[in-house]
């Protein structure tokens, strides 16, 4: 902010809803924050919802004016059975569900990388907060020390305008 940029984030999980002090800490780092349950990992279109917001920021900024946006992807959080055709709350995540999970980003982040990207270059860093495990070892879940959980992709890279 103090070098001319609009922040803003778009959160996913309860880390950046703003109902209790925890969930409050992220989100007051930024000047402009959102988060609603639409954007949360128990909607199956949280993603294609972020992005929509995503969009709308950029599209009510003004044209010179530089914007650092975060975008926390909530579907790729568990829960994400749901974006499996035919899995059930019952038989819960899995590799599988995880992988469909990320599918369903895959196909609709060129909206956010065209929106980023659309009035200038854009610089991007794409990466997680946190692997989960899915049996790795017998542990299940990220709120453990395991390899698998401590290991996260991370990316950078820049976005053309008009590019994507």
């Amino acid at each position: 902010a103090a070098e001319g940029y609009r922040t803003v984030c778009i959160g996913g999980v309860g880390f950046f809803n703003r109902q209790g002090a925890l969930g409050s800490v992220l989100p007051g780092m930024f000047q402009e924050s959102h988060w609603e349950p639409e954007f949360g990992v128990a909607s199956p279109t949280s993603f294609e919802e972020q992005v929509t917001r995503a969009e709308k920021v950029v599209a009510e900024l003004p044209r010179e004016r530089r914007l650092f946006l975060f975008v926390n992807v909530s579907a790729l959080h568990q829960p994400n059975w749901f974006h499996t055709p035919g899995a059930t709350r019952e038989a819960g995540d899995s590799r599988a569900t995880h992988a469909a999970a990320l599918e369903y980003v895959d196909r609709h982040i060129g909206r956010l990388f065209a929106a980023a990207s659309s009035r200038r270059r854009c610089f991007a860093v794409v990466c997680s907060d946190h692997g989960t495990a899915y049996g790795d070892d017998g542990y299940t879940g990220h709120r453990l020390g395991h390899e698998a959980v401590w290991t996260v992709p991370y990316a950078h890279f820049f976005l053309e305008p008009g590019a994507s």
